[in-house]
Protein backbone atom coordinates (compact mmCIF):
# COMPACT_ATOMS: atom_id res chain seq x y z
CA UNK A 1 0.00 0.00 0.00
CA UNK A 2 1.35 3.18 -0.90
CA UNK A 3 0.74 5.96 1.98
CA UNK A 4 -0.77 8.80 0.07
CA UNK A 5 0.42 11.36 2.83
CA UNK A 6 4.35 10.95 1.91
CA UNK A 7 4.98 9.77 -1.52
CA UNK A 8 4.17 13.27 -2.61
CA UNK A 9 7.61 13.65 -0.67
CA UNK A 10 9.37 10.21 -1.67
CA UNK A 11 8.77 11.20 -5.87
CA UNK A 12 10.15 14.23 -4.92
CA UNK A 13 13.22 12.65 -2.99
CA UNK A 14 13.68 10.37 -6.48
CA UNK A 15 13.37 13.27 -9.10
CA UNK A 16 16.04 15.71 -7.10
CA UNK A 17 18.83 13.13 -5.93
CA UNK A 18 18.22 11.34 -9.73
CA UNK A 19 18.86 14.91 -11.36
CA UNK A 20 21.39 15.87 -9.06
CA UNK A 21 23.00 12.38 -9.66
CA UNK A 22 23.21 13.06 -13.66
CA UNK A 23 24.21 17.08 -13.42
CA UNK A 24 26.99 15.69 -11.85
CA UNK A 25 28.14 13.41 -14.05
CA UNK A 26 27.86 15.28 -17.07
CA UNK A 27 29.84 17.45 -15.12
CA UNK A 28 32.37 14.96 -14.01
CA UNK A 29 33.07 14.05 -17.89
CA UNK A 30 33.39 18.08 -18.59
CA UNK A 31 35.43 19.35 -15.72
CA UNK A 32 37.17 16.20 -14.88
CA UNK A 33 37.83 13.65 -17.42
CA UNK A 34 37.18 16.71 -20.00
CA UNK A 35 34.47 16.07 -23.05
CA UNK A 36 38.30 14.83 -25.86
CA UNK A 37 38.95 12.87 -22.79
CA UNK A 38 35.22 11.06 -22.69
CA UNK A 39 35.43 10.89 -26.52
CA UNK A 40 38.84 8.48 -26.03
CA UNK A 41 37.00 6.54 -23.45
CA UNK A 42 33.66 5.83 -25.53
CA UNK A 43 36.24 4.99 -28.59
CA UNK A 44 38.43 3.08 -26.37
CA UNK A 45 34.84 0.73 -25.65
CA UNK A 46 34.42 0.62 -29.50
CA UNK A 47 31.84 3.12 -29.62
CA UNK A 48 31.55 6.53 -31.25
CA UNK A 49 33.79 9.46 -30.13
CA UNK A 50 30.63 12.02 -30.85
CA UNK A 51 28.16 9.89 -29.07
CA UNK A 52 30.61 11.00 -25.60
CA UNK A 53 28.91 14.56 -26.74
CA UNK A 54 25.55 13.17 -26.86
CA UNK A 55 25.96 11.13 -23.57
CA UNK A 56 27.10 15.21 -21.71
CA UNK A 57 24.20 16.62 -23.56
CA UNK A 58 21.47 14.23 -22.15
CA UNK A 59 22.61 13.62 -18.78
CA UNK A 60 23.35 17.54 -18.29
CA UNK A 61 20.07 18.96 -20.03
CA UNK A 62 18.17 15.59 -18.82
CA UNK A 63 19.01 15.68 -15.00
CA UNK A 64 18.52 19.60 -15.25
CA UNK A 65 14.70 18.64 -16.46
CA UNK A 66 14.42 16.09 -14.06
CA UNK A 67 15.54 18.22 -11.08
CA UNK A 68 12.59 21.12 -12.10
CA UNK A 69 10.29 18.39 -12.42
CA UNK A 70 9.38 18.95 -16.02
CA UNK A 71 8.54 16.31 -17.97
CA UNK A 72 10.78 14.25 -15.26
CA UNK A 73 8.75 11.08 -15.71
CA UNK A 74 9.63 10.87 -19.96
CA UNK A 75 12.85 12.64 -19.29
CA UNK A 76 14.02 9.42 -16.95
CA UNK A 77 12.66 6.84 -19.36
CA UNK A 78 14.48 8.39 -21.99
CA UNK A 79 17.84 8.22 -20.02
CA UNK A 80 17.51 4.96 -19.34
CA UNK A 81 19.60 4.13 -22.40
CA UNK A 82 22.60 6.13 -20.99
CA UNK A 83 22.28 3.99 -17.82
CA UNK A 84 22.50 0.72 -19.57
CA UNK A 85 25.09 1.97 -21.42
CA UNK A 86 27.17 2.68 -18.76
CA UNK A 87 26.04 -0.65 -17.42
CA UNK A 88 27.61 -2.31 -19.64
CA UNK A 89 30.38 -0.24 -20.05
CA UNK A 90 31.66 -1.32 -16.54
CA UNK A 91 30.06 -4.81 -16.85
CA UNK A 92 33.52 -6.55 -17.25
CA UNK A 93 34.72 -4.69 -13.77
CA UNK A 94 33.12 -6.29 -11.29
CA UNK A 95 30.61 -6.06 -9.13
CA UNK A 96 31.45 -3.22 -6.39
CA UNK A 97 32.10 0.53 -7.70
CA UNK A 98 34.87 1.04 -5.80
CA UNK A 99 36.61 -1.93 -8.08
CA UNK A 100 39.71 -0.76 -10.39
CA UNK A 101 37.43 2.01 -13.11
CA UNK A 102 34.15 1.43 -11.51
CA UNK A 103 31.53 -1.56 -11.13
CA UNK A 104 28.36 -2.24 -12.67
CA UNK A 105 25.81 -2.71 -9.97
CA UNK A 106 25.95 1.79 -9.26
CA UNK A 107 24.87 2.73 -12.99
CA UNK A 108 22.20 -0.43 -13.17
CA UNK A 109 20.61 0.39 -9.62
CA UNK A 110 20.58 4.09 -11.15
CA UNK A 111 18.60 2.60 -14.41
CA UNK A 112 15.97 0.67 -11.77
CA UNK A 113 15.86 4.51 -10.29
CA UNK A 114 14.75 6.37 -13.29
CA UNK A 115 12.33 3.31 -14.66
CA UNK A 116 11.13 3.76 -10.94
CA UNK A 117 10.29 7.49 -11.61
CA UNK A 118 8.85 6.87 -14.84
CA UNK A 119 6.50 4.53 -13.51
CA UNK A 120 5.77 6.87 -9.96
CA UNK A 121 5.08 10.04 -12.00
CA UNK A 122 6.81 13.61 -11.54
CA UNK A 123 4.99 13.86 -7.66
CA UNK A 124 3.13 16.54 -6.97
CA UNK A 125 5.73 19.37 -6.54
CA UNK A 126 6.75 18.98 -10.39
CA UNK A 127 7.31 21.91 -12.29
CA UNK A 128 5.53 20.92 -15.30
CA UNK A 129 4.08 17.35 -14.94
CA UNK A 130 4.12 14.92 -17.04
CA UNK A 131 0.93 13.09 -18.34
CA UNK A 132 0.43 9.65 -17.62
Amino acid sequence: MIDSRTAPYAALLLRVTLGVMFIVHALLKYVVFTLPGTVKFFESLGLPGPLAYVTFAAELIGGLLILGGVYARWVALALVPILLGATWAHAGNGWVFSAPNGGWEYPAFLAIAALVLALQGDGKYALLPSKA
